[in-house]
């Protein structure tokens, strides 16, 4: 075990993108890192850079038995985990009626499950000091939904409501969350990394099909730089009030906030409507609930 008191960070998925660069900021800042990746040597040449300082693990996320291997791993070399950054996940592009069941259930064991997995092997040592910072990557798509990556959508939507609820749960024991929510950053998401459904339904050639096509071309186009997400991240986890959310991204800002803006307008369109589903104010109290 280190006598170091650097932040020790344990990173999932560093083998490319923002993983990667998260991972390399964060040594460069003289802080301590878990590199993992499904492959380690593909981080070997990263962690030899900062002897002492780095540790490269091998970590599928969606093989239990490997996470706890790598939490307990992690933990005898360096003493404990100040900051889990769950960023290990991928995108798939389909229709929803051409989604493809074993490939939309491996997507959801990566980009949800093993989430889930990871922070539970982490959390019994966080909640032992009375401290930590839990940091999942989500996605702008998990605010905002657009044809072709729906099954993707609902992993990050998932990702966000788990992590609200994880932050109302270990907030009071001195645990902080952070969810991350980048637009379009020049990784592989869009490119070797991106997953689609083989079948393909004519009548969808329009809609998900054209957003299929859309988004691959956005690979080595996107506006965003993994480099200056890796130092925002950073800055969000140092600061004293670290954010709930944190967008990366000027598209990632831009349709959060429309988006804001269009469910306010269709629940203000239907308030009245909505508003018409309580009891009346002159109810009886006490009255049972017809079944």
């Amino acid at each position: 075990m280190s006598n170091d008191h650097t932040p020790v960070w344990f990173i999932t998925g560093c083998s490319t993108g923002l993983g990667r660069a998260l991972a390399a900021a964060v040594l460069d800042r003289g802080h301590r890192a878990v590199v993992t990746a499904r492959s380690p040597e593909q981080v070997a040449g990263l962690v030899a850079a900062h002897p002492g300082r780095a540790l490269a693990l091998p970590l599928d996320v969606t093989d239990r038995h490997q996470v706890e291997r790598a939490v307990k791993a992690a933990e005898a070399e360096f003493g404990g985990i100040d900051v889990l950054v769950n960023n290990a996940g991928y995108g798939y592009l389909a229709a929803l009626e051409e989604g493809e069941d074993d490939q939309v259930r491996a997507l959801f064991e990566t980009n949800v499950h093993g989430l889930v997995d990871v922070t539970k092997a982490v959390l019994p040592g966080m909640r032992a000091r009375r401290t930590g910072h839990v940091v999942n990557i989500s996605s702008l798509g998990g605010l905002a939904a657009f044809g072709a990556t729906g099954y993707y959508h609902a992993t990050k939507f998932a990702v966000e409501g788990l992590s609200e609820s994880l932050a109302a749960e270990v907030g009071p024991l001195g645990i902080k969350v952070t969810i991350v929510e980048p637009g379009g950053f020049r990784t592989n998401w869009s490119g070797p990394s991106m997953r689609q459904s083989e079948t393909r339904i004519a009548d969808y050639d329009d809609t998900a099909g054209a957003r299929r096509a859309s988004t691959l071309a956005t690979y080595g186009h996107q506006p965003g730089d993994p480099d200056r997400a890796a130092a925002a991240i950073i800055t969000a986890v140092e600061s004293p009030e670290p954010p709930l959310r944190l967008l990366l991204g000027k598209a990632a800002y831009d349709v959060a906030t429309a988006r804001l803006t269009t469910l306010k307008a269709g629940f203000d369109a239907w308030r009245e409507l909505t508003l018409s589903a309580d009891y009346p104010a002159d109810h009886p109290a006490g009255t049972k609930e017809e079944a």
